[in-house]
């Protein structure tokens, strides 16, 4: 079977810059490629006339299917529409449903006047399908030409998800006839890519062609991903399944999850499960650890509250920590982590607690304390382990990792308890 190829073209400034993250093209990355598209190249231009058209040029030169985000507003530097208008050879028309959903958006929505400027959104070139926005005020555009199939939708993620979710995909696999792609995804930890690409290199060796393995190293943990693609589904998911059980038992001693979840899942999970509730007393990660947590849904079934106690005296105050403690171990130090943990799980009456103290950079550490030194304390009312890290990085991803490695250390103590 032919296998279909997609580009993305994100389209601003500010993604150049670095002003906003591009989180669009991922999200339609991983859509397209559940219902078996493959995303070939993701490009991104800025607001610039030439650009915007030679990427349409260069991409419909490699891909059967065109995706473009952004540039759809209402402010003079929006020139996707006519420059599409230009580009397939159409006039600027009144989309009458677009109209009447701005209409009704400026009217009865925001009870707002509305301007000309915002009632030009709703035109479209009348050489496209118009894609209804049931989120905002710029319609979509589907075109097609030579063969290949551009859509055009607003680079508002929300506006672009609903537009992908109730209209695109579908009639994209209604437009070709797509292979079955799987994934089987599993998370290892305790070991580096190399040394684990090494242990597992005869199992790697002996896949079938149509199953291709992935290393994805993150927060000093690789995942591993199998995907397999074919045309007949059930026979498809059975040999995955087979070859995923083999890198599972070859991975073993240092699998943590055998499915694409977060850590903070994992943990969520686990504390369901087992009926218990979990406190954090965070320092150095500021209360990031509790956002990951609270940001699950559900997550007040078992998670009580954090204590963010970045300076000395609420650690005294509200943990309970020893001030001898602290003068004499430091607040970076493990028997400091063990109180903040112990006294949070006192404070917050929970089942478990969770506790962090390190140096996060650029500055503060010492020759004996360097920055990206990381201590963290997790367990219950019988008892408490403390482990330390030291990261190499900068302050925010330092963050992270001690986030992510404390869960695990908080996933590896509820699986021991239970």
């Amino acid at each position: 079977m032919k296998r279909i190829a997609a580009s993305i073209i994100t389209i601003g400034d500010e993604l150049l810059i670095g002003q906003v993250l591009d989180t669009n093209s991922a999200w339609m990355a991983q859509e397209l490629n559940k219902i078996g598209i493959w995303v070939k190249r993701r490009v991104a231009v800025g607001d610039l006339w030439e650009e915007i058209w030679n990427a349409l040029n260069e991409e419909s030169e490699k891909s059967q299917v065109i995706l473009i985000t952004g540039g759809l507003g209402p402010t003079a530097d929006d020139i996707t529409k006519p420059l599409l208008c230009e580009y397939f050879g159409g006039r600027l028309i009144m989309d009458q449903a677009a109209e009447a959903n701005v209409r009704h958006i400026f009217e009865t929505l925001l009870k707002r006047p509305m301007i000309e400027r915002n009632l030009k959104q709703a035109e479209v070139p009348d050489v496209c399908t118009v894609i209804q926005n049931k989120r905002g005020t710029a319609p979509g555009m589907w075109f097609e030409k030579d063969g290949r199939i551009f859509i055009s939708m607003p680079g508002v993620p929300h506006e672009m998800m609903g537009m992908m979710s109730d209209y695109v995909l579908e009639a994209l696999q209604k437009q070709f006839t797509l292979p079955t792609i799987l994934h089987r995804t599993l998370l290892t930890s305790g070991i580096g890519e190399s040394f684990l690409a090494e242990h597992i290199s005869a199992f790697e060796s002996a896949l079938p062609d149509y199953i291709r393995l992935a290393y994805l190293p993150n927060y000093g943990m690789v995942r591993l991903r199998l995907t397999a693609t074919g045309t007949n589904r059930p026979v498809l998911e059975d040999q995955l399944n087979a070859h995923f059980g083999r890198l599972k038992e070859r991975v073993a001693p240092w699998m943590a999850m055998d499915e694409d979840i977060t850590m903070s899942q994992a943990v969520a999970r686990l504390l369901k499960a087992a009926g218990r509730t979990l406190s954090t007393a965070e320092s150095c990660t500021g209360g990031y650890i509790a956002h990951l947590i609270s940001r699950e849904s559900g997550a007040s079934a078992y998670f009580k509250g954090s204590v963010v106690s970045y300076s000395n005296e609420i650690k005294e105050k509200v943990l309970h920590v020893d001030p001898l403690t602290i003068q004499t171990a430091g607040a970076v130090s493990e028997e400091t982590v063990r109180q903040m943990a112990a006294g949070v799980l006192r404070e917050l009456n929970t089942d478990y607690a969770l506790a962090t103290s390190g140096i996060m950079g650029p500055d503060g550490g010492t020759k004996e304390k360097p920055v990206g030194m990381v201590w963290v304390a997790v367990g219950n009312r019988q008892k408490i382990i403390a482990q330390q890290f030291n990261f190499r990085f900068d302050r925010q991803r330092n963050i992270e990792l001690t986030a992510t490695n404390a869960l695990n250390l908080l996933r590896k103590f509820i699986l021991e308890d239970a």
